[in-house]
Formats: C-alpha cells, structure tokens, sequence
C-alpha cells in the first residue's frame, strides 16, 4: 500500500503539468482575448489614453509574447502565489476570487454533509423493509427529486416565498450585511452577527442544491445494500447467531458505501464549480457565476485559476478517495 501511495503522489505532479497546459491552451484557444475586444470598444468611443493604459497592461502580462513564455509566466506566478490579474474586475485574481471561494466551499461542504446525513439513513431503511410503505413514500420522493431541476426548484421556492411572505430567499446575505466586513478593529474582532445572517440564509441553497444528490444516493445506498444484504456471507453470520443491527453495520453497510467513497473524487471540484445556475437563480456570490462570466469574456487569468483548481482537487480528490476505499473495504489491496 505505501508504495501504491508514494507512485500515485508522484504521478501527480506529471498530471498537473499536463492538466495545466491543456487548460492555458484551451482558455487561450478562442481568438482574441479580454484586452482585444476592450481595445476595439475603446477606439469606437474615441478613448485614446485608455487605449494606451490598456495597450500597457497587454505589455505588462505578456500577452503580445508566444504561447510558451505566457504559459510559463503563468504557471511560476501560480506557483508562488500570484494568480494574475483580472481584466474584467480590474484587480489581482487572488482578491476577486478569495471571498468568494470561502463562501462557495461552505456551500458546497454544508450541502455534501446534509445530502450524506439524510441519505445514509433513509437509503438503509428503506432497503431494510423492502417494499413496506416507507419503502414506497421514500421511493416515489426520490424519483421526484431526481427528476426535478435545482433551479426550477429555487424558481419554485422564490415564488413561494414572494406570494406568502412577500420577501426575497436569494442570496447569502440580509441588505445590512452584504458589504460588512468579517473582521473590524474594534471590539468584537469577528463579525458574529454577519455570520449568524449567514447561516439563517445557508439552509436555502443547501437544501436546493442537495435534493437531487440526495435523492440519487439514496437510490444508489438502496440497491448496493439490498445486493450486499442477498450475499452468502450475510447469511452465514446470521446461522452464526450474530445480531441484525450488529450484522447490518459491520458488513452490508460498510460495502455499500463504496460508491459513496470512490465518489469523493467528483465532490471535491465541486466545492469551487458549485450549482451555477442554482446560484445565478438564486443571486448567491459564488464561484460558478464569476467562472461563467471569466469564460465567456475570455478573462484568461481568472479562469485559468478557476480550472486549475478544479484540477488539483480532482487530482487530490481521487486519490484520498483511493486510500479511503483501501481502508474501508479489505477486499481492496492496490498491490
């Protein structure tokens, strides 16, 4: 097992040399880019020093060099820290994408654990009474939530909320508190009431974005479990007169939790990508919105940054996904 870890963790470094050259490669691939379009929308307003100050930022970044010397330029200030600069907020890719990025991994983290804590349990009940009425309610709830899109949902819950309580659910923040700072140098340091705004509003795009995760996994815990609960061992522990609570959690559960695992890999870049639309819907200051607009306006520097995230977790993502599954089921040996 060490050595299968110490080989993986070395691949890693050739995987994201790849990854990331694809990835400037393919942000790059459009022509044109952000400083060209903002040149020709300057010159038909007749704006001639902006035209020079924007000229100078092309000077500035490299973006009048070859592909190579802009990819290397890139990838050591990514590696020491520096992002680049984003054209279209006019500021470094580190300040625009900081808070951001904190708020949509509490999102995504607050989502992925309410999607884990309400399906788990509804998934073994219902593959433990099979066909019983329970069975059939939590059966029919998750094809419907499977079925039903997240933004049409918080489309739904919008309307709702505006024809019965006359107010807004969107968004992360009350009006108050949207430019509030976290932290002030007075007393009290940290903004508690900011963060009890926070959670008051978090419980909205957590349940939106997690019904359709949450129905399918409950789907995918029933099955692996009723297939798991009809295997050979299973029977033999029970003729060996072991406990059906004790023989459950020990055995059919801990197999049918594989694919939640070997999941994990999947969860991890969608702490940055998020639910786009849900977000656009839903007014939420996240990251999948901002990586929309930085594809779009070919914003090089933001959405290289977005996509090598996305990368380096994928990568990391997949490989405690890997231990995890060693760990977890003993018929699993990498060697």
């Amino acid at each position: 097992m060490l050595g299968y870890l110490v080989r993986r963790i070395l691949l890693i470094i050739p995987t994201l040399i790849l990854t990331s050259i694809l990835i400037f490669f393919l942000v790059q691939l459009p022509p044109g880019d952000f400083l060209t379009y903002k040149i020709m929308e300057l010159r038909e307003s007749g704006d001639a020093s902006a035209i020079a100050e924007v000229a100078a930022l092309r000077e500035i970044y490299g973006l009048d060099k070859p592909f190579l010397v802009q990819y290397f330029r890139w990838l050591t200030g990514f590696l020491n820290g520096n992002f680049g600069y984003s054209f279209e907020w006019e500021k470094p890719v580190a300040e625009v994408i900081g808070n951001r990025l904190t708020l949509t991994m509490l999102i995504s983290i607050s989502t992925i654990i309410f999607t884990w804590i309400t399906a788990l349990p509804i998934g073994i009940y219902s593959a433990t009474h099979q066909y019983s009425p329970g069975d059939y309610v939590f059966t029919f709830l998750g094809f419907v939530g499977m079925a039903t899109p997240g933004f049409l949902l918080a489309l739904l819950l919008l309307f709702l909320s505006f024809s019965t309580l006359g107010q807004s659910v969107g968004g992360l923040f009350s009006p108050e508190f949207i430019s509030a700072a976290w932290f002030s140098s007075d007393y009290p340091y940290f903004n508690w009431a900011k963060l009890w705004d926070f959670l008051k509003h978090l419980w909205i795009p957590v349940v939106v974005i997690g019904v359709a995760g949450t129905a399918g996994m409950i789907r995918v815990m029933r099955g692996n479990l009723l297939d798991e609960l009809r295997k050979q061992y299973v029977t033999t522990a029970r003729s060996k007169g072991l406990s059906e609570r004790r023989l459950l959690v020990k055995y059919p559960v801990r197999m049918a939790l594989n694919p939640f695992v070997s999941g994990i890999g999947g969860l991890f870049p969608a702490l940055i990508s998020g639910s786009t639309i849900v977000s656009v819907v839903l007014a939420l200051p996240t990251t999948g919105p901002m990586l929309l607009n930085a594809l779009m306006s070919q914003d090089m520097y933001l959405a290289g940054t977005f996509l090598m995230f996305l990368s380096i977790l994928t990568v990391f993502g997949y490989l405690i996904s890997d231990i995890l599954l060693a760990w977890l089921d003993p018929r699993i040996r990498y060697e």
